[in-house]
């Protein structure tokens, strides 16, 4: 294909990048992705004041066949190693802000504005003091990684995270991952006790321990919170080491707890969104300017893949990429289907950026050479009113909508042009360290969005057995409205391909 090269960033020239380098060769032109980072008023070490919400991606490349789809040209082009070395640089910060700026703003939320401290590092005892359990605990996950900056292998030995109402929190490891464990922040901080077992030690009778330890009145009566994705062999030995001795065991989910602390995003948590959304975006570039027609869904998928991580992902998790009667099964599965022309073809890509996902989705028609199968007049009729429904969600978005009232701003356009039935899933999922979290925007829940929420809107239109299209952004609720994060064009992408 014609596009950029794996892993590059598009700039437009407004950002201060001259228009003379346009006569460099591409591998020579360098604007660092912090640099651009920083004329979005985000810091080296992306903290301050919320970064501008200004286009960074101006769209597509204009190739002759999609010009006029497109907005702006994008003009230069940055060498991938800048790219992959910034984005590192980026990546490396997850770990402080999980277990530091995350955590302060739970202390925030649990105090008077005025009493509220720069800082707080005992944040994660007073978690089980502010929350109705007597104790958490939490399994690897990204519930752990929130509160520690520890990323635990999901093996089958038992890596626990004890937050007790009173005493010190501990996590419970393997000795072969302590030394590992020992070095994220909230451990190597102090903040967290580590408390190793060998290969013959009972993991879970430490667990019962720690949460004895911590308990609040009478020991033999146990409420405690686990991780809602805790695996059930370890949450039924939990349950029993702790029912030892006749006590009784109540058992809930820490979502109960954590749930609203993640749900809204610190703003190094936004900053590590954005810097994703704009990764993403340069796949999404590369993809709809390269070679399509005659090679099969496995292989764009395949292509997906690396440029994510060459653009500064650490993983790419998923690359749907449907074609012709495909593009109408929204979780497809790359196939061995040749991509013909006349396909359309849903691309829904993403993968994760300093621990924080992106996601996104566009819909490409792939004419052939000289444009000789165009999108037929029912699909761009079809498309022009999925457009309408992503603008209309997008617009409700502001402080105190509801998230059932943005799945209806989508769903009202589409069910008034007589295709609701073919727009059957949700408008959109949370996203942050999990790709699929809290807040979810669909009917029925009645959650009132507040400033930091970061969610996808991604309404789509499906004929099954002939194609189908979804446009999908990732988007954060600021203090006066939509704050969009995805920001390649949400036309139609016609490519000869």
């Amino acid at each position: 294909g014609h596009g950029p090269p794996v892993g590059a960033v598009l700039v437009p020239h407004r950002h201060g990048v001259p228009r003379e380098v346009l006569a460099q060769p591409r591998g020579e032109v360098r604007v660092p992705l912090a640099h651009v980072l920083a004329e979005r008023g985000v810091g080296a070490r992306l903290v301050g004041r919320e970064p501008r919400a200004q286009p960074l991606f101006a769209g597509p490349i204009s190739r002759p066949e999609a010009r006029g789809l497109m907005r702006e040209p994008l003009e230069v082009y940055l060498d991938v190693a800048a790219v992959r070395r910034d984005a590192a640089n980026l990546g490396q910060l997850a770990p402080r802000l999980l277990a530091d700026a995350v955590l302060h703003v739970a202390a925030v939320r649990a105090q008077p504005a005025a009493e509220a401290p720069e800082r707080d590092p005992e944040v994660v005892q007073r978690l089980g003091v502010a929350g109705p359990p007597q104790t958490v605990v939490l399994g690897f996950g990204a519930d752990m990684r929130y509160l520690t900056g520890y990323v635990a292998p999901a093996l089958e030995r038992l890596t626990a995270l004890v937050v007790p109402a009173r005493g010190e929190a501990t996590l419970i490891v393997p000795r072969l991952e302590a030394g590992m464990a020992g070095d994220a922040p909230a451990m190597r901080g102090g903040h967290v006790a580590t408390r190793p077992f060998g290969e013959t030690d009972d993991p879970f009778a430490l667990v019962a321990a720690a949460v004895r330890a911590g308990a609040r009145g009478n020991g033999g009566s146990f409420d405690v919170a686990v991780s809602d994705r805790l695996w059930a062999t370890f949450v039924l030995r939990i349950e029993a080491a702790l029912a030892r001795d006749g006590a009784t065991v109540a058992l809930r989910l820490a979502s109960a707890v954590l749930g609203a602390l993640r749900m809204v995003k610190a703003p190094e948590e936004a900053a590590l969104l954005r810097a994703a959304g704009r990764a993403v975006d340069t796949v999404v570039t590369a993809i709809t300017s390269g070679r399509l027609v005659g090679r099969t869904e496995n292989d764009v998928a395949r292509e997906v893949r690396e440029r994510l991580t060459s653009a500064g992902h650490e993983v790419a998790s998923f690359a749907i990429v449907g074609s012709g009667k495909n593009s109408a099964s929204p979780h497809h599965e790359a196939s061995a289907k040749v991509i013909e022309a006349g396909d359309a073809i849903v691309l829904d890509i993403g993968g994760q950026f300093g621990g924080y996902g992106s996601d996104t989705t566009r819909t490409i028609w792939v004419t052939g050479p000289n444009g000789a199968v165009p999108p037929t007049d029912d699909f761009l009729h079809r498309y022009a009113i999925l457009k309408r429904a992503h603008q209309a969600a997008t617009d409700h978005v502001r402080p105190g909508v509801s998230c059932e009232s943005v799945d209806q701003a989508a769903r009202a356009v589409i069910e008034a042009a007589g295709l609701g039935e073919r727009f059957f899933h949700r408008t959109g999922h949370g996203i942050g360290l999990e790709e699929h979290e809290d807040p979810y925007i669909v009917s029925g829940n009645t959650t009132p969005l507040v400033p930091g929420h970061a969610f996808s809107i991604e309404p789509g239109i499906y004929v099954e057995g002939l194609n189908g299209a979804r446009i999908e952004d990732i988007v954060l609720c600021g203090e006066r409205g939509v704050d969009q994060l995805n920001l390649t064009s949400r036309e139609l992408y016609v490519v000869a391909g």
